[in-house]
């Protein structure tokens, strides 16, 4: 049931990669009423990973008819919508708006032969021709991944492998820039989500621009790019067709909105400097905002424009996290309506001991971006014995998944040049107190999880929302969003997580060259 507060209210839309979530909120963020909605996923094996994008806005509207049907709130109080989305996605849209072909998903690496060739030659560094890597650090703060995830790559094998799409496209949308579009019938990208094309020049946050000679380098055309704004750019009312869609009785303010990662950020009320956000959900980020554009290079971390005009944000992200724990549940229990609840998983892992067995889990199901990026690593169970059980194997999954945390914790404080305490987390891992204190012990950091973890990403768009009609400040969020609670590490358990972290990075060292072997070109 939604409760019914006096004042203007908002809708955050949070289009992940399995669902959707729809948030009611207030202007301080408070969540009155969530829904959710789910969508196939189609995984192809030539590395293509797709999605229907009329699946995305049949499942938004359904999650917010049905949230404002249960609602006892007057329909006319919702002011603005804010959206965000799995980042690094592409949708080709004809001149009429319609979708040309399925969406390409972020987990997608059939790009990869046609990044790497673009970004090759000599003299070369990690893979990249000296000067063009020179030009993409100076104008973007990155440069395309080797991995073939980033829009670019997927853009690229558009065009290399379906040259009729690429023809045919009027502009290359990011997924939350199209329910943008089904939104309001207007083309735009926000600066802070656009940036994996590697054609903005991001030197100034404030006023981030398409570059010609970054397109020229690319070798693509500037006029399939829609228009750049900043994340709270009201882009215009809602049309009548998304009114129906979404069960509004008056028009709303549909806002620019920003990607997950920086929507979730602000949703757990981190918009200062040095107040740093882990999101655990289907893939999980270390997130905080920089005054500077930085560049780690050799662990794939970059300091990019947030949605926060004239700020950066450094982000480290690691591709499988509660999606470990979601396919160890299968193979466990069978399809998802045998298996547990994650409630009941967290209270089978936590009759394990700390480490119990010494079992480490590698959570590389998909390959890794931060701190390494090799799209060749896979998961692993190491040291296995006849006494491992369940609650072990789900309690090593959560474990994994810290320590790869903490492997990518270190450098994303150096670019910081702060520590990062307390640590805000949300996603819906965070609603698992034990994978709460497991990464609080493992990464030594204290751990605060936001009220209604798993809808943080959903708030943060619904507060951009909020600040884009001027009923909100980014000054003020921090203040507005609470915690639920708070967990310190553990002394005794700090001292058996410091042993295996040591033997997780051993892990890794030891097997990368295998799993090249395994997984690279036959």
């Amino acid at each position: 049931m939604v409760e019914s507060r006096e004042g203007r209210l908002f809708l955050g839309i949070d289009l992940g990669t399995s669902s959707c979530k729809v948030a009611l909120t207030d202007a301080q963020g408070g969540v009155l009423g969530s829904e959710a909605r789910s969508y196939p996923l189609s995984v192809k094996p030539d590395g293509g990973v797709e999605q229907d994008p009329e699946d995305w806005w049949k499942a938004v509207g359904a999650a917010s008819l049905t949230l404002l049907e249960h609602s006892s709130i007057d329909r006319k109080r919702i002011r603005a919508i804010g959206a965000t989305g799995q980042w690094s996605g592409t949708v080709a849209v004809g001149s009429d708006g319609q979708v040309l072909r399925p969406a390409v998903l972020w987990m997608d690496t059939r790009g990869e032969p046609f990044v790497r060739a673009l970004t090759s030659g000599f003299p070369s560094v990690s893979g990249y021709r000296l000067d063009k890597l020179y030009t993409w650090l100076k104008r973007t703060g990155g440069a395309p991944a080797h991995s073939g995830k980033d829009s670019l790559a997927h853009i690229l094998y558009l065009k290399g492998r379906e040259p009729d799409v690429y023809r045919a496209t009027r502009f290359f949308l990011e997924p939350k820039d199209y329910l943008n579009y089904r939104l309001t019938g207007t083309f735009s990208a926000s600066w802070d989500n656009v940036v994996v094309t590697w054609v903005t020049d991001n030197r100034d946050p404030a006023a981030v621009r398409y570059d010609d000679r970054l397109f020229r380098l690319a070798s693509l055309d500037p006029s399939k790019f829609p228009p750049l704004r900043s994340a709270i750019h009201r882009l215009g009312p809602t049309t009548s067709a998304a009114m129906a869609n979404l069960g509004l009785s008056v028009p709303a303010e549909v806002v620019a909105g920003a990607g997950d990662m920086q929507a979730s950020l602000i949703g757990t009320g981190c918009t200062r400097p040095s107040q740093f956000h882990l999101y655990l959900g289907t893939s999980s980020w270390l997130t905080t905002h920089v005054r500077e554009k930085r560049t780690d290079v050799r662990h794939n971390i970059a300091a990019l424009p947030s949605a926060i005009p004239g700020s950066y944000l450094v982000v480290a992200t690691q591709e499988s996290a509660g999606s470990s724990l979601a396919h160890v549940r299968e193979l466990l229990y069978g399809p998802e309506e045998q298996a547990p609840a994650f409630e009941v998983l967290s209270d089978l892992a936590s009759q394990a001991a700390p480490a119990e067995g010494h079992l480490l889990y590698a959570p590389w199901l998909y390959g890794e971006r931060a701190p390494v990026e090799d799209r060749h690593l896979r998961g692993a169970f190491f040291n296995l014995a006849l006494g491992t059980h369940r609650p072990q194997l789900l309690r090593a999954v959560m474990e994994g998944v810290a320590y790869n945390t903490r492997w990518i914790l270190g450098p994303v404080e150096k670019m910081a040049r702060a520590r990062a305490e307390p640590i805000r987390v949300a996603g819906g891992g965070a609603r698992s107190p034990l994978w709460c204190q497991i990464l609080a012990d493992v990464l030594q950091r204290s751990v605060e999880i936001v009220e209604d973890p798993a809808y943080a990403t959903a708030r943060g768009a619904a507060l951009l929302g909020a600040v884009g009609i001027g009923a909100a400040s980014f000054d003020q969020i921090p203040n507005s969003v609470r915690t639920v609670r708070r967990c310190v590490p553990s002394t005794a358990s700090v001292q058996i997580y410091d042993r295996m972290y040591a033997s997780y990075l051993r892990f890794h060292r030891s097997n990368a060259r295998l799993y090249h072997e395994l997984n690279g070109p036959s």
